[in-house]
This record gives structure tokens, sequence and C-alpha cells, in this order.
């Protein structure tokens, strides 16, 4: 069975909300309409919920803003587990009629790339890719306030759900940071 790393899988976790809230319209319009009800801060609890760190639970707090004259978004903030915190960083834009994109530093570093993705109504899911690691994540959106996240690995010929999120809205309009010298 694959092993996936406690800090591979919180940088997933984080990255996810990101690489999932793009991809709610097809039409350009709709992307950007879209891209403006997720700008804010999302907060919210989230647990591995299989494999080697089954049951560890984590933290997130993340500030979503749209680029300037791009189609897509960008989500940096960090994850914490008790006293530890790890900060995390994700872009996605659109590509052509689908989206493409990284957390981290993407699959050539330390991250997962983004290759593609689909939507069906409130809910949306990407495949992701990292090396042997092949996956999907999932979110679903009941509210402009509430996303519903999910993280699932391949595992011999089947998909595995890892990760489980729940992110509320805190704030309409993205925190500011302060870059630490």
């Amino acid at each position: 069975m694959m092993r996936v790393n406690r800090t591979a899988l919180l940088s997933l976790a984080a990255a996810l909300p990101a690489f999932l809230a793009p991809a709610m319209g097809h039409a350009a319009d709709g992307d950007e309409q879209f891209f403006r009800s997720v700008q804010g801060v999302w907060t919210g609890p989230g647990e591995i919920v299989a494999g080697k760190y089954k049951g560890t639970k984590f933290t997130c707090r993340l500030n979503g803003t749209t680029p300037s004259g791009k189609v897509g978004m960008t989500l940096d903030g960090s994850c914490r587990v008790g006293v530890f915190s790890q900060r995390m960083s994700a872009t996605v834009e659109r590509k052509g009629r689908g989206y493409r994109g990284t957390f981290l530093d993407g699959a050539a570093g330390e991250g997962l790339d983004i290759v593609s993705g689909a939507v069906a109504g409130k809910k949306v899911t990407f495949s992701i890719s990292r090396n042997q690691l092949n996956g999907a994540m999932s979110a679903r959106i009941p509210n402009k306030d509430s996303m519903n996240v999910s993280v699932s690995v391949r595992v011999d010929s089947r998909m595995v759900r890892v990760i489980a999120m729940d992110l509320k809205r805190t704030s309409e309009a993205p925190v500011a940071t302060v870059a630490s010298e």
C-alpha cells in the first residue's frame, strides 16, 4: 500500500479550496462571479480519515484572492496541527477550457499538480498528480458560507478517501499578511 506523509496530506488539505473553487462555472463570467464569491477568509477543521495518520485533526485559515487580469484564484494561509503550523499557498488559473494549478511549488517540488477537472451542479472534482500519486479532490458548496472538501488517492485499483474538511467563511474580505524577514 502506498504511504503518504502527514506534511503532504496537510499541504494538500490546505490547498484544496483554491483548486476546487475555481471550476464551479464554465463560462468566463460565471467563473469570475464564482471567484469573487470565494474571496475572503475561510477557516475550519479537517481530519485525515485513512492511512498511517488516520485520526489526525487539523485546522486551516486561508485567504482567498482573485488575481488581476486572469481568471483564477490564489489561496494563501496556514494549517495547524496542535502547536505546529505550516504555511500554505495555492494557485489555479483557467487554461483553455479547463484548469491547471499547483499548490506549494507543484509536483516538480514538494507539492501537487492539478491536471484536469469537471463541474456538476454545486460539486467540482479535480484530478491530482505527483509522481506515482494520483487521486481526486472534490468540493461541495452547499451555500455561500460553507465548503465541504474531500481528497481521495488511488491505491491499487480503487480510490481511498484520505482527507475531509469543513470550511466556513469568516470574513468577506481577505486579511492582509505581513511578510517576516
